[in-house]
């Protein structure tokens, strides 16, 4: 069966009305991405102490850690970046997350990407080497402007790296923004590596963020697609329906209602039964 799960900092920086939207809607899991508007790799251990009860006190689990790793410039230097990602693994570990959220870097503008190909394999498989035997698994999401923004260089990752401990979180919306059909142009070479989805929706005349099923992202055959492949795991609502960030989005209380409604009524459509 299907688990919805959330970035819940769309929600409200607040912890408590993250958690009681959540229940509200009837998701049971959140994909940690920050807290009283801080990222979820600044929270200190006491933060992560806090949340862990919080959570636990209200049945509440932790799908993925949405990480910014990754999220830097080929160009920038690497070391700090492995240090922040050693603490993404410690805080995973510590909240029981089977998953953190990682990029592939944004590349030079007017650059071709493939110059940067060597340069984004060699950081990705030492971020992969150290997650192997950790029982995490990194989810490479295809984020406009990275290396792997398109379908072919996510491949290109995921195949030439080539270990369960790099998956793939699909999300349409990105693929859209960067002039891809994503079920037309990505979903067969790339539902191999599939573990994972991010939930939301986008138009391609203008890029704006829409809920999921009102926009360009082929959601209905996406999901009948998955469904009839016998994916099992978790769809992660990203609404971004208020504010739309490089780092992070905004929807509020309200508009996260509406990006949860958008999206299961497409699975009740489909007659998709999810927990």
């Amino acid at each position: 069966m299907w688990t919805l799960s959330a970035f819940a900092d769309e929600i409200s920086p607040d912890l408590h009305v993250q958690v009681e939207t959540l229940l509200r809607e009837g998701i049971t899991h959140l994909e940690l991405r920050g807290v009283a508007g801080n990222n979820v790799l600044a929270l200190t251990d006491s933060d992560i102490a806090i949340i862990r009860t919080t959570l636990d006190q209200h049945g509440i689990k932790v799908s993925s850690i949405g990480s910014p790793i990754g999220k830097i410039s080929i160009g920038d230097e690497f070391g700090p970046h492995y240090t922040a990602f050693e603490r993404a693994l410690h805080v995973a570990q510590v909240l029981e997350a089977p998953f953190i959220r990682i990029f592939s870097f944004f590349m030079p503008p007017g650059e071709d990407p493939a110059r940067y190909r060597d340069q984004v394999l060699d950081r990705l498989h030492q971020l992969v080497r150290r997650a192997e035997g950790t029982g995490i698994t990194l989810l490479h999401e295809n984020e406009k402007e990275i290396y792997g923004d398109i379908p072919s260089r996510c491949h290109d990752i995921l195949s030439q790296i080539n270990s369960p401990s790099l998956r793939a979180a699909w999300d349409p919306a990105n693929f859209v923004q960067c002039g891809v059909q994503p079920y037309s142009e990505g979903y067969a070479a790339l539902r191999p590596f599939i573990a994972y989805v991010h939930v939301k929706d986008a138009v391609r005349a203008t890029g704006a963020v829409v809920p999921a099923g009102h926009g360009d992202g082929e959601w209905p055959d996406t999901l009948t697609a998955l469904h009839s492949s016998g994916f099992d795991g978790f769809f992660s609502l990203e609404p971004h329906l208020q504010e739309a960030g490089p780092f992070a989005g905004f929807s509020g209380p309200d508009l996260f209602h509406v990006a949860a409604e958008a999206f299961t009524s497409l699975l009740r459509t489909q007659q998709i039964a999810w927990r």
